[in-house]
Formats: structure tokens, C-alpha cells, sequence
């Protein structure tokens, strides 16, 4: 265990991001909803607004905490070639999947943010923060889908990851920090001693702190 919970993750991810407090033209996007309690402690600490970027995992039918891909909002999808060989899944099978995690999406777009328009990231520096990294597969599309957004530049920041992920990763992006790279790591929740499912609730709270300005007391 290395957290007690996501936002003492935040609090240490946020000393490793130091240099970029204040820094103009930036944004913290964080990928709910695991991400978001981690990306709040970040922009409170570096004086930076905070948004989200959603994605969905693609699970594996039947054993959906292991990820076949990612979908993110425009219709970016990313398929884990390798994985859907070893299975041998059935379009039918794969495009159920997709369509269900596309209308969860649209969910929690709507209960999230609402009628506020989605951030304009075209020049801007975006950070993106999740509570960690195993396979990679929803950060890999949400790089895709804010350099698709004309971002000037990308870091990922996590504070703990898989090593060859990370390392996978660090090649997509401007920068790539993670405090906590493991070469076994077992399952993002093992670094954490509470790593309860965060809420709807919890994210729709935590956005209302913090709007485009910054982060607000």
C-alpha cells in the first residue's frame, strides 16, 4: 500500500507536477471516475482549472475488469489487437460491448457536465490524470482524443502504473509522470488502502469546485 486513498495519490502525484503551478494555456483533464479525486488535489495544489476527459474501458464479456480496448467521445475507439486474437471474440460479441459502453458514455456526459460545453483544448497543454495504470487501454485513447483536439501538449501524469505501460505510453506523449512505476503491479487498487468505486455523486461534487478559472476554495 502506498495511498491511503485517491486523494493522498493526488497529493503526492501533485509534488511530482510542481514546475507546472500557474503555468498559462494548461488544463488538468481527469478521466472518471477513479481519476477525478486524484486530479482535484492536483489542480488545488498547482492553482490550475480541472475538467474531464471521458473514455470507457471495452471489457472482455464475462470478464469486464480486463480490457479488450477503450472508447472515448467522437467515436474514438482503440481494439487491443493482441488481445481479441488470444480470445478469438466474435464481431457480434465486440460490437455489443462497444455499444454499451457508448451509451454509458453518453450517461455520464450528461450528468456530469450538463449543459456546459465540453473545454476547448486546440493550443492548450493538457495534463491527463487516472488513479493509475495497468493495461493502458483508456489513457491510450484519451491521448488520442485531445491530440485529435489540437492540444499543444500532452502529459500523463498517474501515481503508480505498470512499468512497460508507462513505458509504452511515455512514448505518445510530451511527458509521462509516475511516482510509482511497478514491474509487478498486481492491480491498481493493491497500491491503495481505500479504493472504493468513486460516485457519480462524488464527481458531479467535485466538478462544481472547480470550473474553467482554476481551482475555487
Amino acid at each position: 500500500m502506498l495511498f491511503t486513498d485517491r486523494a493522498h495519490a493526488g497529493q503526492e502525484l501533485a509534488k511530482a507536477l510542481s514546475d507546472l503551478a500557474g503555468q498559462p494555456e494548461l488544463i488538468v483533464l481527469a478521466l472518471p471516475r477513479g481519476g477525478v479525486p486524484v486530479a482535484a488535489e492536483v489542480a488545488k495544489a498547482l492553482g490550475l482549472p480541472l475538467d474531464i476527459l471521458l473514455v470507457r474501458k471495452l471489457g472482455v464479456p464475462g470478464h469486464e475488469e480486463y480490457a479488450m480496448g477503450a472508447i472515448a467521445g467522437g467515436d474514438l475507439i482503440f481494439l487491443n489487437q493482441q488481445v481479441l486474437r488470444q480470445l478469438k471474440l466474435e464481431q457480434t460479441q465486440i460490437d455489443a460491448v462497444i455499444e454499451r459502453e457508448r451509451a454509458e458514455l453518453h450517461r455520464r456526459e450528461q450528468r456530469y457536465r450538463g449543459e456546459r460545453p465540453s473545454p476547448e483544448l486546440n493550443d492548450r497543454n493538457v495534463v491527463l490524470i487516472d488513479d493509475g495504470l495497468a493495461t493502458g487501454a483508456t489513457m491510450r485513447v484519451a491521448i488520442r482524443a485531445v491530440h485529435q483536439a489540437g492540444a499543444r501538449s500532452v502529459t500523463v501524469a498517474v501515481p503508480v502504473g505498470a512499468s512497460d505501460t508507462c513505458d509504452e505510453l511515455a512514448m505518445l506523449v510530451d511527458r509521462l509522470e509516475c511516482p510509482y512505476s511497478q514491474s509487478d503491479l498486481g492491480g491498481v487498487g493493491y497500491w491503495y488502502d481505500d479504493f472504493a468505486q468513486t460516485t457519480d455523486a462524488q464527481v458531479i461534487q467535485i466538478l462544481q469546485q472547480y470550473r474553467a478559472g482554476g481551482a475555487s476554495e
